[in-house]
C-alpha cells in the first residue's frame, strides 16, 4: 500500500485540526477515523476525541513507568479493531527505542487484520493474539509481567477477565472504560421476588431499566473493591462529556501494595446483601500468592 506523502500529511493535518502534531495520518486512515481524502465525519471526529482524551490519561502513567528504564510493557484487553492500541504506540511507542504493545483480541479475525495493519506501517513493537483472556494469563506469547492494561470498551464480563489478566501480571497500572454489564443485572432479575419480599431497598431495580442501570453502577463499585482488596488506589471519573458516549466512566489503578481494610469484607457483604452469591468467584479473582 503506498503511504501518505510528508505533503499529502501536512495538508490533511492543516485540514484537521483536531489531529495530535506527529499523528500517523495513514493510519487513522486504515483506522477509518480519516477518510481517504483526509477529511474527518462527525462520528470520527467523536471517536478520535473518546481515544485522545483517554490517551491524555494513559501518557503520563506511560511516562512514569518508562523514565525508571527497562522494557515498557502494554496489554490492550478486547482490543477489537485495537484503535487505543494503534494510536498508543502511534504516539509514544513509535518515537521510542522501547517498548511493546500486546493486543489481545479473541475474534481472530480482527487479530490477523491489525497484524497486517501493523506490518503495513512498520510498528514493529505491536502484537496482536487471537485468544481470550484465559488463555493469555498463561500465553508464552506474553511476559510473565505486564506494566500497564486497558480495556476500553470491552463488553460485559470482558472487563473482569481484563481485571483478572492484570492482577495476575502484576501490572502497576489499570486503565478500564466498562461498556456494558449484563450479567449483574441478570442476578439481580432473577433474585427479584425474593428481595422485595425481604428489602426494600429491592425497589431500586424493580424495574427493567432500573434493573440495567443500576447492575452498571453496582458492577464497577464491585469490581473497584476487588482492585482494593488487592492493594491498588483508584480514581474514578469521567471519560467525556455524556452527550459523547453514555458509556462514560473511567477506572484508573495504581498498584500501591497497600490494601484497604475493609475492601474484600465490604465486596462480601454487598454479594450476600443483594444475594449475589453465585457471582462471587468474578469479583474475588486475585493476583498469585
Amino acid at each position: 500500500m503506498r503511504l501518505s506523502s510528508p505533503t499529502a500529511a501536512g495538508k490533511s493535518l492543516s485540514q484537521v485540526p483536531e489531529i495530535r502534531p506527529g499523528q500517523s495520518i495513514e493510519l487513522l486512515k486504515e483506522l477509518h477515523i480519516l477518510t481517504r481524502d483526509g477529511k474527518l465525519n462527525q462520528d470520527s471526529r467523536r471517536k478520535l476525541k473518546q481515544v485522545y482524551h483517554l490517551y491524555r490519561f494513559i501518557e503520563p502513567l506511560l511516562a512514569e513507568v518508562a523514565n525508571r528504564g527497562g522494557e515498557l510493557t502494554v496489554a490492550d484487553h478486547g482490543a477489537g479493531k485495537s484503535y487505543l492500541g494503534f494510536i498508543l504506540y502511534d504516539l509514544f511507542f513509535r518515537h521510542r527505542d522501547r517498548g511493546h504493545v500486546y493486543g489481545i483480541e479473541q475474534r481472530h479475525e480482527l487479530a490477523e487484520r491489525a497484524r497486517q495493519l501493523a506490518s503495513r506501517l512498520g510498528f514493529g513493537r505491536m502484537s496482536f493474539l487471537g485468544m481470550r483472556a484465559e488463555e493469555a494469563i498463561e500465553s508464552p506469547a506474553l511476559p510473565a509481567r505486564i506494566d500497564v492494561v486497558t480495556a476500553l470498551h470491552a463488553c460485559d464480563t470482558a472487563t473482569d477477565d481484563a481485571i483478572r489478566f492484570a492482577l495476575r501480571k502484576q501490572a502497576e497500572h489499570i486503565v478500564l472504560v466498562p461498556c456494558c454489564q449484563a450479567e449483574v443485572a441478570a442476578a439481580l432479575r432473577r433474585g427479584k421476588g425474593e428481595a422485595l419480599a425481604a428489602t426494600a431497598l429491592a425497589e431500586i431495580w424493580r424495574h427493567p431499566l432500573h434493573s440495567r442501570e443500576f447492575g452498571s453502577l453496582l458492577t464497577n463499585a464491585l469490581r473497584c473493591l476487588q482492585l482494593e482488596a488487592q492493594g491498588y488506589q483508584l480514581t474514578v471519573t469521567e471519560l467525556v462529556g455524556w452527550e459523547h458516549s453514555l458509556k462514560n466512566e473511567l477506572i484508573i489503578a495504581r498498584r500501591t501494595g497497600v490494601v484497604r481494610g475493609n475492601a474484600a469484607a465490604r465486596l462480601e457483604a454487598i454479594l450476600h446483601e443483594l444475594r449475589l452469591e453465585p457471582l462471587r468467584a468474578r469479583f474475588t479473582a486475585g493476583a498469585p500468592a
